[in-house]
């Protein structure tokens, strides 16, 4: 190990070794010294600063290497003999220097990871876990629809993880940002939209907060930024006779799957999730709906008008275990169908051809079933029993005891919903175009 008096002069004038490394020790500062190690790969020979101080490690003195930075961070020698001399001093104060340097970088690092990590856990990374981690299942145990799911993860994505507040750190975010937010949405006339957004953000939250991943659910205490209003739409006449030739216009699925939607006025995931099985076309001719699938968790049995079975006899039946009636994609018979959404929007692209049409909801059809119903006299007990309340008319002590399913009213009510709509639209109402 070569000693000699280490000057800027000296220092610069010392060749690196073929191999290996060599350490020039100073003779001014005994301990200090610098180590040079040989070309490796292309890559310049290594000129590392170094210092040798006694420490107690274990209860026992003990001598330990400290590396004070290379050349090309301490380029001056007499910078480098001063860190020297510093960390000998804190040596003979008690205080190690090379653990202290190890805490302090471990320190840095901890702060840079946990920066990274702040950085990284945006809002809109939070959505997207809750989105792929979230139960699917309700409070009572009851598979959530997949329509339903696919509808929070539309408005979260469009409406939050695609804007700037998704790119926010997720704890950063205020309550002042998320009502901006819900205003600028209110803003745009789409107030509905901003409540549900509200719902469906409250509960990702929530989830987020028993995750660990968010301290607090920013969205507490924040009320509906619109009024809330219960829907009354209702197609009329002209509009009934545009959407069924809308239906027959777009065929398979969503054409028959509307018109059925119609004359039967079941709920749509009811009749989505609808299976081969349980449609008796030939003796009762009749629709049961288990009451695993129902909402209110009670079976229905839905007459079938002739027309609704003739739609029914013309819809392609795609052989599977499930046997779904309607089904969409890569694997048809194993899914129920999807993309509702888009699909009532051609169907509405399609009536505004002729005329101007006030947007409607799938639900919407049931309402319009209802609505047709009372017109036609049908009483409401037994408008009720077709859409399967939880609720009806009947209340108190006689709807306790009055456990009279009215068959034969609801088969008569259907057939007459049913002959009203063929009136509107001509004879036309069996002729639909079928899948290849």
């Amino acid at each position: 190990m070569p000693t000699l008096k280490l000057t800027q002069a000296a220092v610069e004038r010392l060749k690196p070794p073929v191999t290996g490394r060599l350490e020039y020790w100073d003779s001014q500062l005994p301990g200090f010294g610098l180590r040079i190690a040989a070309p490796r790969q292309g890559k310049p020979a290594r000129r590392t600063w170094q210092v040798f101080v006694g420490v107690k490690v274990a209860g026992k003195r003990q001598m330990v290497r400290e590396t004070l930075g290379t050349m090309a961070e301490i380029a001056n020698v007499a910078e480098a003999r001063e860190k020297a001399r510093l960390s000998m001093a804190k040596a003979r104060a008690g205080t190690n220097p090379v653990a202290e340097k190890r805490q302090i970088e471990a320190e840095r690092i901890a702060l840079e990871e946990a920066e990274q990590k702040r950085r990284e856990n945006t809002l809109g990374a939070v959505i997207e876990r809750y989105l792929a981690e979230r139960p699917t299942l309700d409070s009572k145990g009851r598979p959530l629809a997949s329509e339903y799911l696919a509808e929070i993860a539309r408005t979260l994505r469009r409406d939050v993880v695609k804007s700037a507040l998704g790119e926010k750190p997720a704890n950063e975010v205020t309550r002042g940002e998320i009502r901006d937010l819900l205003a600028d949405i209110v803003d745009r006339g789409r107030g509905g939209q901003a409540n549900h957004l509200l719902s469906y953000l409250r509960t990702a939250l929530k989830w987020a907060v028993d995750e660990r991943l968010v301290s607090e659910n920013v969205t507490a205490g924040i009320k509906p930024p619109a009024p809330k209003f219960e829907r009354e739409r209702a197609l009329e006449d002209v509009e009934i006779k545009l959407f069924w030739r809308a239906c027959e216009e777009i065929g398979w699925p969503f054409g028959p799957f509307g018109q059925l939607l119609l004359l039967l006025g079941c709920r749509r995931d009811e009749l989505a999730d609808a299976t081969w099985g349980e449609f008796d076309r030939q003796d009762k001719k009749v629709w049961t709906l288990p009451g695993s699938r129902a909402k209110n968790r009670r079976p229905l049995i839905t007459h079938l008008p002739q027309i609704a079975i003739e739609i029914v006899n013309r819809l392609p039946r795609i052989a599977s275990v499930k046997d779904y009636v309607f089904t969409t994609g890569l694997t048809a018979g194993a899914n129920p169908v999807t993309g509702f959404g888009r699909a009532r929007e051609n169907l509405i692209a399609n009536m505004r051809q002729s005329t101007e049409v006030e947007w409607f909801t799938w639900h919407d059809l049931r309402r319009t079933q209802a609505t047709g119903l009372a017109s036609l006299g049908v009483a409401p007990h037994v408008i009720d029993k077709i859409q399967n309340h939880s609720t009806g008319k009947i209340s108190g002590i006689q709807r306790i005891y009055n456990r009279f399913e009215y068959l034969p009213e609801r088969k008569a009510a259907l057939d007459a919903w049913a002959a009203h709509v063929a009136k509107l639209v001509g004879r036309n109402v069996v002729k639909l175009p079928t899948r290849a």
